[in-house]
């Protein structure tokens, strides 16, 4: 009898301890599950269970679009950098409305909105309230550079879109076309972006157009026909070549330069060859190879155009997880360009 109660106290005794265990892996996994719920951090396949193809819908968007319009690789690019410098990668750039980013006038140049709003539409309609407009704009980004001829690049998801959109917030985040090194290490350092990571990033004007009064300041022509080069760091052939884009009056009109003569549509090292030959288009392009903290990476790169997309796929990662919102510090908008 004695050993039959030592038996049934120990089976008791087991239970408990499995019970005890099953208790802990409840709560652990419950943590888990709750954690990766409400998207406390990125993760990669972060759309695997809630919508497997979300980022297929979003490559074949920008692939289709782009496909009729070769411009929108470039302006869905430049459409993620003014969104991750200024309230971090939450798509506040799409926000519409007085006083938003979007109403400043150094983002009325942006492009690309509806390529966003068409995958949203398509997500919305596949994968209700689940994808956030701040992921989709860094995949559009992302899939512009490969549609381009650039890498493809493996990024994270689980992006909360922001609601604080405003134009104040704009001018002292976003780097100007005249800046000085000084001045866009400092934005960058800001970021937690390094120095390389600027040289990297800057290489996204492989592709893209500019507006002619983002650059004109660096020559002029009187009105006797008279050219004068103003910044001796642009070569002089060129100048005159963008003299004869951006004509008299051009500076505030619709007209456009591509940011890299050579190859405009396509994403490579060209940029950086561009540069070793003072061809630079903006002032802040030039001053990369004529600052020597930074002339020798533009030389590797104008060589190396292997070695420019290793390094812009680990720069890009950076960039589309800059001060990323999660949890409840955002939300999934239903449309982009207003808060739920």
């Amino acid at each position: 009898m004695e050993k039959k109660q030592i038996y049934l106290s120990q089976i008791l005794c087991l239970h408990k301890k499995i019970y005890k265990l099953l208790l802990l892996v409840f709560f652990f996994l419950l943590t888990f599950f709750s954690k990766n719920s409400c998207s406390s951090t990125l993760s990669f396949d972060f759309y695997a269970l809630s919508c497997p193809t979300a980022e297929l819908m979003v490559k074949n968007t920008v692939r289709s679009a782009s496909s009729m319009d070769p411009t929108l690789p470039g302006k869905l690019l430049r459409l993620l950098f003014h969104d991750c410098f200024v309230e971090g990668c939450d798509a506040s750039i799409l926000l519409e409305g007085n006083g938003t980013e979007r109403s400043d006038p150094a983002n009325k140049s942006l492009g690309g909105f509806s390529v966003i709003d068409t995958a949203k539409r398509v997500l919305e309609i596949f994968c209700p309230a689940t994808v956030s407009c701040a992921d989709i704009v860094a995949l559009a980004a992302r899939d512009a550079v490969e549609f381009a001829g650039g890498p493809s690049v493996q990024i994270p998801t689980g992006r909360r879109d922001g609601r604080v959109s405003l134009a104040t917030n704009v001018r002292p985040n976003i780097v100007d076309t005249s800046f000085t090194m000084d001045q866009m290490i400092n934005i960058f350092s800001i970021k937690g972006l390094s120095l390389d990571d600027l040289v990297i990033l800057s290489g996204a004007h492989t592709i893209g157009s500019a507006h002619c009064n983002a650059f004109s300041d660096r020559f002029k022509m009187d009105t006797k026909g008279n050219f004068t080069v103003i910044d001796p760091s642009l070569d002089r052939a060129y100048a005159e070549e963008l003299t004869k884009q951006c004509p008299a009056g051009a500076a505030s009109s619709s007209v456009t330069v591509k940011n890299d003569p050579a190859t405009p549509q396509l994403f490579d090292n060209q940029y950086y060859r561009d540069l070793a030959a003072h061809k630079g288009l903006f002032q802040s392009d030039s001053v990369l190879f004529t600052d020597g903290r930074t002339k020798e990476r533009v030389l590797e790169f104008a060589e190396d155009q292997d070695g420019f997309f290793r390094s812009w796929s680990q720069s890009f990662v950076r960039l589309a997880g800059l001060g990323v919102k999660s949890g409840d510090d955002g939300e999934v908008r239903t449309s982009c360009s207003v808060v739920n």
